[in-house]
């Protein structure tokens, strides 16, 4: 296995790397404009356009790459093609040598790894984006799972996200569909909080904790921290059986299994969301294992959110109303009230301009988010990727949408995250069994 060291920090080098990507994609747009438009020709563009970000933040490394990975999670910010380029983030990261390894285990205990356990294994055996995990043997616990964070990452954050907002600056200067200002700075803004709590481990300690406590159903594992052999920068904790997703579905699982798997997953999101408001908000492939038994290991519980009484309320009523036939004449209030509730429209929008320009605008993003709940059993094989919004309902959505709360980029990051995670598994889910509170009882029976 090939070894890295840290993550670049030079100002100037990490400059350098964003400022080629931004005129790469000024080229593209370029090549772009001289083309026969087609649909096939947009998404070549939209691909090759997220080939090159995706090619500047893997050379970043560091929280780059958590960036990348955690825009290609929101649903409304970036177009389908550039999207696609951007999950690849998921494996990416080159582990650490032993020797920066053992560096950050003496300046968070004092001495080296293999002092602390009974066995620690110097290779890692996986590896993300903010840090990788080795096996280690602790007597009184068993096999557990230690999580060592990469030398400077937090150091980078900051740097980091100017050099993301800089080159989605670049893409605003294309004619790629994107959000407002407004709206693209709040979803950064919320992604550099996240960078923040995920760079503490102390705090994923606690929030592991709470959720194995609290979080716990039946077909859903969850691991416990170690806290005497936990800091900042390592996390130890119980070891967890199981295969991410695309070595679990090499093994060709019975569909069965698949569903069963599936529903273990439905059923806890949705007990995270309504019943315990607290998720967790990254739910992308790379964090879960799936057993032989379809038993789901949930991992890396940096990145959670909780939701307030008030803000689940809204959401459950705008859903419960958006599930209303089309022709129900009290939809488009509630919904709108729901909306000015949760504060993603001004307290001034009248009905009659929603249900005229930003209802059609919204449609096909809401039509995806809610069509599981459109069936008693909703198969996610046939779960049709994310809508493509187009330029003129972008402008829209630019005029009406408000600020983005910071509830609302979190949890649509998440629902988009579970709903392409349930398609990749291939599952067939009773999507009813778990009701959104106000939601008519018919709608709910399995």
């Amino acid at each position: 296995m090939a070894s890295a060291d840290a993550p670049r920090t030079s100002r100037l080098a990490r400059g350098a790397i964003t400022g080629v990507a931004a005129a790469r994609i000024g080229a593209a747009h370029l090549g772009q404009r001289l083309r026969t438009p087609s649909p096939q020709a947009q998404a070549e563009h939209e691909a090759a356009v997220g080939r090159i970000l995706f090619g500047a933040l893997g050379q970043l490394r560091g929280t780059a790459l958590k960036v990348s990975q955690l825009l290609s999670m929101h649903p409304t910010l970036l177009p389908e093609g550039v999207r696609h380029e951007l999950a690849r983030a998921q494996h990416q990261a080159l582990p650490l040598n032993r020797a920066l390894v053992g560096r950050v285990f003496r300046q968070a205990f004092g001495q080296e790894p293999e002092a602390l356990f009974a066995q620690f294994e110097p290779t890692a055996f996986a590896a993300a984006s903010l840090g990788q995990v080795h096996r280690a043997q602790l007597p009184g616990q068993g096999l557990v799972a230690v999580k060592v964070q990469y030398p400077g990452i937090a150091a980078t954050i900051a740097s980091d996200m100017r050099l993301a907002r800089a080159t989605l600056r670049a893409l605003a200067r294309t004619d790629l569909p994107l959000p407002a200002d407004r709206v693209v700075d709040g979803v950064m803004d919320e992604i550099e909080a996240t960078l923040l709590r995920e760079v503490d481990y102390l705090h994923e300690a606690e929030q592991l904790q709470w959720f194995a406590e609290h979080a716990a159903l039946p077909g859903v594992a969850m691991a416990r921290p170690v806290l005497s052999h936990t800091r900042a920068q390592v996390l130890t904790q119980q070891y967890l059986p199981g295969l991410h997703l695309d070595a679990w579905l090499a093994t060709e699982p019975a569909q069965a299994l698949r569903d069963r798997a599936g529903q273990h997953l439905w059923d806890w999101f949705m007990h995270c969301i309504f019943g315990l408001g607290r998720v967790h908000a990254d739910p992308h492939p790379g964090n879960f294992l799936f057993a032989p038994d379809g038993t789901v290991g949930v991992l890396d519980f940096g990145c959670t959110r909780e939701l307030s009484e008030d803000f689940r309320t809204q959401v459950a009523r705008a859903w419960s109303a958006l599930l209303r036939p089309a022709a129900d004449p009290q939809r488009d209030a509630v919904v709108l009230q729901a909306y000015q509730a949760l504060g993603l429209v001004g307290p001034d929008l009248a009905l009659a301009t929603y249900s005229a320009e930003l209802a059609p605008a919204l449609a096909d993003m809401q039509a995806w988010q809610l069509e599981p709940f459109t069936q008693a059993v909703f198969d996610f094989r046939a779960k049709r990727p994310p809508p493509i919004t187009p330029p003129e309902h972008q402008r829209v959505l630019g005029r009406h949408l408000a600020q983005v709360p910071g509830e609302m980029p979190a949890f649509d990051r998440m629902w988009m995250g579970l709903m392409h995670l349930l398609t990749r598994l291939g599952a067939r889910v009773r999507t009813r069994t778990a009701a959104i509170p106000g939601t008519p009882a018919e709608r709910t029976s399995p």
